[in-house]
């Protein structure tokens, strides 16, 4: 009797071990965990504003001299580079002018030669004189005859040069408005709206085309005056483009002009173009990130650390090989990381994978790969 009893307590305690085995083995088996760093780190809060590209170089080029349209060189949407000539002007009248002008200009040089020649033997015709003074042979009317007749040699050499120099800039004029018959693309550009055709007449001043000048494109945003304090020349801001192309710009200015009814200011940045982008427009649409204030420094924490439990907020950081529960009050997002006001400090180990199973106390192994 008393051995049976015997036999079964033993096999009972058998029993205990063997269902206790895979709960011992189990406790010391470490949980594999990813971690990330809690950091202390500049915070800028941003908040998006849409904005719009606009080209610093854009207008219409106009005639310079009146005449009639002999040719139309682009059409819309072509592409010029600065030099090109986009129309021609009829300027045959000009260079006819100038051909009249430069055999005036022949004649009076001609005749600057044949008063200068004058001039030389009214000179010596007059020393000749004087040198006969202190001589009956001299002739006192004829000297002065002579002097007069020199003097106004002298007079006629002035009046030829001045109207040589009147043809000369009379030319001069000519071949200004002759070269500008061709209108020329004052920089690189597309051509958005013809204003002329062959066949028309234009004046000084009528325009030709107009270009918008694609290489000079900016960024033009109305900020809030409330968000220009976050703002000054050099900042750097984030863009992105409607098909969803991130770049950077740097603020260039801000105009100090602002719209009564949006109390807005207009704000440019000059932005830096990923490579090989293309397609970008005159008053294309694109969103910046402006930031709200200065930065301020904050203690942060990746979003997958976080855990929501009954309203509250915990991370489980890794300590000494164990998972420890730290509860933790938060503050504002910021990307993929979330401010900590309480519970955390920069340097913990926060984990952001496999702490959905963790329990305070377990034995945790961080993965290599993080």
């Amino acid at each position: 009797m008393f051995s049976s009893f015997k036999k079964f307590i033993l096999l009972t305690m058998a029993a205990v071990l063997l269902a206790a085995t895979p709960a011992m083995a189990q406790s010391h088996r470490k949980t594999i965990v990813g971690v990330d760093q809690v950091r202390f780190e500049p915070l800028t809060q941003r908040v998006p504003v849409i904005a719009r590209l606009v080209s610093r170089r854009n207008g219409y080029v106009a005639a310079l001299v009146d005449g009639g349209v002999e040719k139309v060189n682009v059409a819309v949407g072509d592409h010029v580079r600065k030099g090109d000539v986009l129309a021609v002007v009829d300027v045959k009248s000009r260079k006819a002018r100038r051909l009249v002008l430069e055999a005036e200009l022949a004649g009076a040089r001609a005749e600057l030669q044949s008063v200068k020649t004058e001039l030389v033997l009214t000179r010596q015709n007059m020393e000749r004189q004087r040198n006969l003074k202190k001589t009956g042979a001299f002739n006192r009317s004829l000297y002065e005859t002579t002097q007069q007749k020199f003097a106004r040699a002298e007079a006629a050499i002035m009046r030829s040069k001045a109207v040589i120099a009147a043809k000369i800039a009379a030319i001069a004029v000519l071949d200004l408005e002759i070269a500008r018959g061709k209108i020329i693309s004052p920089y690189d550009g597309i051509v958005v709206e013809r204003k002329t055709e062959q066949g028309s007449y234009l004046r000084p001043g009528d325009p030709v085309v107009k270009l918008i000048g694609d290489g000079m494109l900016e960024i033009e945003a109305d900020v809030p005056s409330l968000r220009l304090a976050g703002l000054e020349k050099g900042t750097i801001v984030k863009a992105v483009l409607d098909d969803g192309v991130k770049f950077t710009a740097k603020m260039r200015a801000s105009l100090p002009v602002e719209n009564p009814r949006t109390r807005t200011r207009a704000v440019r940045f000059v932005p830096d173009w990923p490579k090989n982008i293309t397609r970008l427009a005159h008053a294309q649409t694109v969103t910046i990130y402006l930031p709200i204030g200065a930065p301020r420094k904050i203690v942060t924490v990746h979003k997958d650390a976080i855990i929501n439990k009954e309203g509250k907020n915990y991370v489980f950081i890794v300590d000494q090989g164990k998972a420890v529960s730290r509860s933790v009050r938060l503050g504002v997002a910021t990307g993929g990381r979330i401010e900590v006001l309480a519970g955390l400090k920069a340097g913990d180990k926060a984990v952001v994978r496999g702490n959905e199973r963790l329990r305070p106390g377990t034995a945790v192994e961080i993965s290599k790969g993080t």
